[in-house]
């Protein structure tokens, strides 16, 4: 009896990581596809030059194809954060 008891909460304790994993892995990706890094939370920067009366962006979140699949296939992309560092790939429909 003991025995069952355990291998059930094992059970369900692996089920919730495994959701929670996959709920961080989406949730790093929204950030990354509006433009905010995960880890430093480095945003788009935007200057204003008073001379020439122009707005300029700094993109803090550069994204990179690496590979097309093609019409129905899956591309995978590059994330590159320009203050700390961080690549990451993710794979898109």
């Amino acid at each position: 009896m003991q025995t069952l008891i355990f291998l059930l909460l094992v059970f369900l304790i692996v089920i919730f990581s495994i959701l929670l994993y996959i709920k961080n892995k989406h949730s790093r990706l929204h950030k990354l596809n509006s433009g905010v890094c995960p880890t430093c939370e480095a945003t788009t920067r935007t200057f204003y030059d008073e001379n020439t009366k122009t707005t300029f962006k700094s993109e803090a979140i550069t994204a990179k194809v690496l590979r097309n699949g093609g019409c129905s296939g899956v591309n995978d992309i590059e994330y590159n954060c320009k203050e700390c560092g961080l690549k990451e790939v993710y794979s898109q429909v």
